[in-house]
């Protein structure tokens, strides 16, 4: 029965559950249940069933049902007036589909409606008391990720009790909703991106059920942060990002899992959060307090934050070293210290924070060797970026046997020696291993993590694709020797950097075997050569600086290498496309392996009677000059 492809069971008179083992019909392409639902049929759940079309004037022949579930599925079109002919139903799920138009009036007659989610669809027009205000039994709304605009009168107080709101990307006013206020049993609350211009009211602490969710970011939100409540569910999410909220930052409550306040003016010292309670025990798991104007050093105060698995304090204003107590963070699996003006070493504690997955500390003031024990102790990094600090010595080889590590960014260092053949060993970067992007999935789906890496020429910010970047950038340093061959064999490398350092020697011949480059500078170096003509088969090349070398010869020619501006060739010995300078006479045009041998033997048949024609002429006509005088 398992390979069954059509499967009818119309005009019956079945009752009861479909059974479960209907699930493993897998190569059914029909099913028929005409005749047999009756208007009995209380609950209809066709989630994530791929379904598409409009939503009919059938569904009103249900009388007697509770529950209707079409989410995850690509219905369109508007939500039928007639699905106020439900008066029975309780829960109603059309999120995640394309459903477009207004919400109708008729959806205010569900007075037994306790959950009502449209999340999620291309939604829009005005919402107003007349479109919810009769639904004395609402638990659950959720609108978000539509285009309304909420329009409800200043003294409206709802006839429900909600327990969960969305109305993320609304136009809820300028002012926080006052009939919020009502709401004493809220604990999940997103309306975020929805254009407030407000401060945050007192009011919206003070509900009898302790928030589970809270997200007010990307809004305008200003003024201060008071205190978080020490109520707040156990592991509550607080996202306050993306707003203009100043002052110091606030106390929270130990319960909090979640804490984002980044992109807001917040300013002060970390202490009142990080060292208020010092024997209290956090629960914060997510801890990200980046692009503020916070300032001063990071306190020594970590020992009772031992929950922490991610820490962002990046393009701040703090300063002095790195905290030894940091090291006591064993949970710790991402770690953003970059853009701040913190100076000293990284301290040999971080060495027990053997789950790193990313360690970013670039553009400080840091200084002394780059150190050993972080390819001794750090083997699970995936991205080590220390760019633009006061590094100097050589580059460790204890590096090397980071085999997980796809991002390796030491640019903007005083460092000195040669690139090491060990670069072999980076495995992530030599094969896709779908693990790797599992080992960084948890930090992703955080929301916080994003790493900026210099890639086509110019600072990008990856977050949600960061698993899938490979990229060495060691550019701006003292790097001398030649370029390992070693190099090459890192099949999965995207973006190669080495540009600005005193390398020589020549562009290993096999580069043309990293298929997946997408960028290469070896700009400002002392290369001499020829260009390789296996870079004629990077198809994915989209950056290339070779400038300010000795290379010489003929540029291959390829759809990619003559598509790139002349200056990615200039103050070389170059010739050829895309360079304005022509050929010599005596120099052969590499065309790819596939030219015409003829055409450069009658260049230099005609150079030849040429040069003959000169010779003759002068040897019969100077004698005459000459006795002439």
């Amino acid at each position: 029965m398992t390979s069954a492809i059509d499967l009818d069971l119309s005009d019956n008179e079945l009752e009861g559950p479909i059974p479960i083992t209907m699930g493993n019909l897998c190569n059914l392409k029909s099913i028929v249940f005409s005749g047999c639902v009756s208007n009995q049929l209380d609950k209809l759940d066709l989630s994530g069933c791929h379904l598409s079309g409009q939503l009919t004037n059938q569904l009103r022949n249900f009388k007697s049902l509770k529950e209707l579930h079409l989410s995850r599925n690509s219905v369109s079109g508007p939500i039928p007036i007639s699905i106020a002919e439900l008066s029975s139903l309780r829960v109603l799920e059309l999120d995640q589909n394309q459903l477009k138009g207004q919400l109708p009036r008729s959806i205010n007659e569900l007075t037994n409606l306790e959950i009502h989610d449209i999340s999620t669809n291309l939604l829009e027009g005005v919402v107003s008391e007349t479109h919810i205000g009769n639904l004395p039994k609402l638990k659950v709304f959720q609108a978000s990720k539509n285009s309304f605009v909420l329009r409800v009168s200043p003294d409206w107080i709802p006839p429900f009790e909600l327990e969960l709101l969305g109305l993320r990307s609304w136009n809820v006013g300028l002012m926080f909703p006052l009939w919020l206020h009502s709401q004493k049993h809220l604990r999940d609350l997103d309306i975020s991106g929805s254009r407030i211009t407000d401060s945050i009211p007192d009011w919206l602490w003070n509900f009898s059920s302790p928030f589970q969710y809270l997200n007010l970011s990307h809004n305008q939100i200003h003024g201060q942060i008071p205190g978080i409540p020490w109520a707040m569910s156990v592991d509550s999410v607080v996202d306050l990002s993306f707003n203009l909220l100043s002052g110091p930052l606030p106390q929270i409550s130990p319960n909090v899992f979640f804490l984002d306040m980044s992109n807001n003016n917040l300013s002060g010292s970390l202490s009142p959060l990080l060292c208020y309670k010092l024997k209290e025990t956090m629960g914060t798991v997510i801890l990200n307090l980046g692009e503020n104007f916070l300032s001063g050093g990071i306190p020594d105060c970590w020992l009772n934050w031992q929950n922490l698995h991610v820490i962002k304090l990046s393009n701040n204003r703090l300063n002095g070293s790195i905290p030894s107590s940091m090291g006591t963070l064993q949970s710790i699996v991402s770690l953003h210290l970059q853009k701040n003006h913190l100076s000293g070493e990284i301290p040999l504690s971080l060495n027990n924070c053997t789950d790193l997955i990313l360690l970013d500390a670039g553009e400080n003031e840091l200084h002394g060797n780059i150190p050993r024990w972080i390819g001794d102790g750090l083997r699970k990094l995936v991205v080590l970026s220390l760019r633009s600090n006061k590094f100097f010595g050589y580059i460790p080889d204890e590096l090397c046997a980071i085999g997980s590590l796809q991002v390796l960014d030491l640019a903007d260092n005083n460092l000195i020696g040669s690139i090491q053949r060990c670069v072999s060993k980076f495995r992530a970067m030599a094969k896709f291993n779908g693990s790797m992007g599992t080992a960084i999935s948890y930090v992703i789906g955080a929301g916080t993590f994003v790493a900026t890496i210099v890639m086509k020429g110019q600072m990008l910010e990856y977050s949600t694709n960061l698993n899938l970047v490979r990229s060495i950038d060691l550019s701006n340093n003292k790097l001398s020797g030649e370029i390992p061959v070693e190099v090459t064999s890192l099949f999965e490398l995207q973006a190669l950097n080495l540009s600005h350092n005193l390398l020589c020697g020549t562009i290993p011949d096999r580069i043309g075997e990293l298929r997946s480059l997408e960028s290469v500078d070896f700009s400002v170096n002392k290369l001499s050569g020829s260009i390789p003509e296996s870079m004629s088969y990077l198809t994915f090349l989209s950056h290339l600086n070779l400038s300010f070398n000795n290379l010489s010869g003929v540029i291959p020619l390829s759809t990619q290498l003559q598509s790139f501006d002349s200056s990615c060739y200039e103050g070389n010995q170059l010739c050829g496309l895309p360079l304005p300078k022509k050929h010599s006479a005596n120099v052969a045009i590499y065309n790819g392996g596939g030219g015409n041998d003829n055409e450069f033997e009658m260049e230099w048949f005609y150079f030849g009677m040429l040069y003959g024609f000169g010779m003759g002429f002068w040897s019969v006509f100077a004698p005459v000059v000459i006795n002439r005088r």
